[in-house]
């Protein structure tokens, strides 16, 4: 279709998108609004004359229309740590796939004030939905006065919040993470933990004294962390010195990073003297010395599954609080093996 076709100076609009892909007005708008309605072959090739016509939407004209911005709005921690800012970046990845914006709310403290400030900062965007990463314990609570009006999805919310929830199953992914270490014939497995206040943490220790329970085993005492390198170290050193520990579950990648320091500067080897797996599977865990085995989590598939349930929210008005758990995957690497003289 040339500029003459739909007029100078005009901006391709949907009409022009149908004309294109030899489809209606309101199959394009179906595609734009990630209906999910539409067969596969008839949304490729009305994204391809997208594509071709560098067709965007206007918000504004949209939001008459529909009574919708195009807007999800996300409630999250302020922080780096691997998991949460990997969920984050998910969503938004799977909300642009279907035609939405993201604006995210960062949470300014640890309390329940913090969390209705960024509802209300998300409520004055005009957000049609939220979605609320929430891997802390107190959440929960707060989510008790969320606005009725707008369809919410928690990711990691636990299962008492009253909304859909999206989460990948840690405690499975620590049960994995400790039956490997005892399959290969160590005889407990010591757990560097996560801080208290988050349900990631408390999961993944509760799978660990899980499996170490099922097997008739001793349940140590878990060594205190905070997902940092630092925390991981200090309790790598502490490890080191009490001796008589052949195997370890850290509760993310970075703490143990910290663990392999320190067993590192102790002189004790990895995996031949002490194996270590970690949670997370984060980018550079392949890459540390040695490789390290791990849990993997598959944010982008919790990034589609909180933006299918709030499409479908958005769509037929469901309100059941659904509970979505996402499998983890355990990736083996060099830093586990069996103990010296099992092998």
């Amino acid at each position: 279709m040339t500029t003459g076709e739909r007029g100078a100076g005009r901006a391709p609009g949907m009409t022009d998108v149908a004309r294109l892909a030899g489809v209606s007005h309101q199959t394009v708008s179906r595609v734009v609004n990630g209906h999910p309605n539409v067969r596969e072959e008839t949304r490729r090739r009305v994204q391809e004359a997208i594509e071709t016509l560098a067709y965007r939407r206007n918000p504004a004209a949209r939001a008459l229309v529909t009574r919708r911005s195009g807007m999800v709005g996300v409630v999250g921690l302020n922080t780096t740590l691997y998991g949460p800012a990997s969920t984050l970046g998910a969503i938004e990845e799977a909300a642009g796939d279907v035609g939405y914006a993201v604006t995210v709310a960062a949470l300014r403290g640890t309390d329940r004030s913090s969390f209705d400030e960024a509802a209300r900062r998300l409520a004055d965007q005009m957000v049609d939905g939220v979605i609320v990463i929430a891997p802390l314990s107190w959440i929960a609570a707060a989510l008790t006065n969320r606005p009725p009006a707008v369809p919410v999805v928690v990711v990691d919310g636990g299962t008492d919040v009253g909304a859909p929830v999206v989460a990948v199953d840690q405690y499975t992914g620590a049960r994995a993470a400790t039956r490997h270490l005892l399959e290969l014939g160590h005889r407990t497995v010591a757990h560097i933990a996560g801080p208290d206040g988050w349900l990631h943490a408390a999961a993944r220790a509760a799978g660990w004294r899980a499996e170490l329970a099922d097997a008739g085993l001793p349940v140590p005492p878990a060594w205190p962390g905070d997902w940092s390198p630092r925390s991981g170290y200090e309790a790598g050193r502490e490890i080191v010195r009490r001796g008589a520990v052949t195997a370890v579950f850290a509760g993310n990648d970075h703490m143990a990073l910290g663990a392999l320091r320190a067993f590192q500067e102790a002189g004790v080897r990895v995996p031949q003297d002490i194996s270590v797996v970690g949670f997370d599977d984060a980018p550079e865990a392949a890459f540390y010395a040695p490789p390290l085995t791990t849990v993997r989590q598959d944010f982008a598939a919790v990034g589609r599954r909180c933006i299918d349930l709030l499409l479908s929210r958005l769509a037929d008005g469901v309100g059941a609080a659904e509970h979505v758990l996402v499998q983890p995957d355990l990736v083996v690497r060099a830093s586990t093996a069996a103990p010296r003289g099992r092998g």
